[in-house]
């Protein structure tokens, strides 16, 4: 398996747990759409600097991220698990945001993007139970 497993399982969801860490150290997690930029390796989602999550990763860019399929088999587990950096999103990633969610089109947008630093896939189905696929970012 290669990266390219790990790429058609974000792109077949698109919702994550996002999880930041607040002014006290004290972890937090909020579920969030989110649209992704393959060629760049990029995760984008929407959220007004006003929420909790905003103002911690304005703080602090570091995030952690959880995509999964939900099930109770457990061969069918699937999911993938990131940590990354959060950054105000550009003018091609809100046309990725909006290629993936056109009724956003007309919405007022803060958009955000992470650039992960690594990606870890757990698939029961293809790679056996407790096997997982990783990828870190070459720097």
């Amino acid at each position: 398996m290669t990266e390219k497993s790990i790429d058609k399982f974000i792109k077949s969801h698109h919702v994550m747990a996002l999880s930041t860490v607040d002014e006290n150290g004290l972890p937090y997690s909020c579920a969030i759409f989110y649209a992704y930029n393959d060629k760049e390796n990029i995760l984008i989602f929407s959220s007004e600097k006003s929420t909790a999550h905003a103002s911690h990763f304005e703080k602090n860019p570091f995030v952690a991220f959880s995509i999964y399929l939900e099930t109770n088999i457990v061969g069918k587990i699937k999911g993938v698990q990131g940590k990354g950096k959060v950054t105000e999103a550009s003018a091609t990633d809100r046309m990725t945001y909006i290629k993936r969610f056109p009724y956003a089109a007309i919405a007022p947008l803060t958009l955000w993007r992470i650039e992960p630093t690594f990606f870890k896939l757990t698939d029961n189905s293809l790679l056996g139970f407790g096997k997982k696929l990783i990828w870190n970012k070459q720097e």
